[in-house]
């Protein structure tokens, strides 16, 4: 009995061992996003969640949300959230860029603040298409010379980073009719769409498999950890001393 809770001490002590850099590596948080809205912070934390990273939202009152990650894990979280676009781009709509604040506006300035109102507008309509992580719609629309006869066309470019799960060249023919009945005089043939995939959703596949191995290679060393505290007791039992007693010794 003494051998085996030597062994059993031994074996305890190993555990914690083990056990401890899984303790350490869970005892501090480090906030990725403040002041977001309870459905941003949601969505943030199930994108996570998805990629097997433990995130926890918080209420600040008037700050909104915020979202926290173990600090060791905090890369892979940004890499992870920047792959899906999150936190989405905030677009001002023409309602707030044309709000009164009580000044005159030159024609200039009116013109300027209509073709970025329409820019927003339709950058956040095309960012709305799934799998789309990044969307910008730059807006080239001329002043009409009334002293002219010419018309000088207008036109649009439109760069979209999508997921790499999602194939949107498909969609390059519908954004190009979003923007052709949205802005007036804009032809099909003027709008150009430039679509580019995202690259941090590979590089954090590549990250996951990295952690998987490192998992992998920590379980395999507990487990002969393991064996080699069980060889140890057996070892202690067979070298354990014959106790006296009444039984006669065994015939040699």
């Amino acid at each position: 009995m003494r051998a085996f809770r030597l062994a059993f001490r031994r074996l305890g002590l190993v555990l914690a061992v083990l056990a401890m850099p899984l303790a350490l590596a869970g005892c501090g948080e480090q906030d990725l996003y403040s002041k977001l809205s309870e459905s941003e912070a949601n969505e943030m934390v199930a994108a996570l969640g998805q990629a097997d990273i433990a995130a926890s939202k918080r209420e600040a009152g008037k700050e909104g949300w915020s979202v926290a990650v173990d600090q060791e894990q905090f890369p892979r979280a940004v890499d992870v959230l920047r792959a899906k676009g999150l936190p989405r781009d905030k677009y001002a709509s023409l309602g707030q860029i044309f709000e009164k604040k009580g000044f005159v506006s030159s024609p200039i300035e009116e013109r300027a603040r209509l073709n970025y109102g329409l820019s927003q507008e339709l950058s956040h309509t095309v960012s709305e298409i799934d799998g789309v992580v990044e969307a910008r719609v730059h807006l080239a629309i001329p002043e009409a010379d009334p002293l002219s006869d010419k018309v000088k066309p207008s036109s649009a470019a439109v760069f979209v980073k999508y997921q790499p799960g999602f194939d949107l060249r498909g969609e390059t023919g519908a954004i190009k009719a979003l923007l052709t009945n949205s802005v007036e005089g804009l032809a099909y043939d003027r709008v150009s769409v430039v679509m580019v995939a995202s690259q941090a959703a590979a590089q954090d596949t590549a990250m996951s498999l990295s952690n998987t191995g490192s998992f992998a290679t920590a379980g395999i060393l507990g487990a002969l950890g393991l064996g080699g505290l069980a060889a140890v007791f057996l070892r202690g039992r067979k070298l354990q001393p014959r106790r006296h007693s009444n039984l006669p010794e065994p015939a040699e």
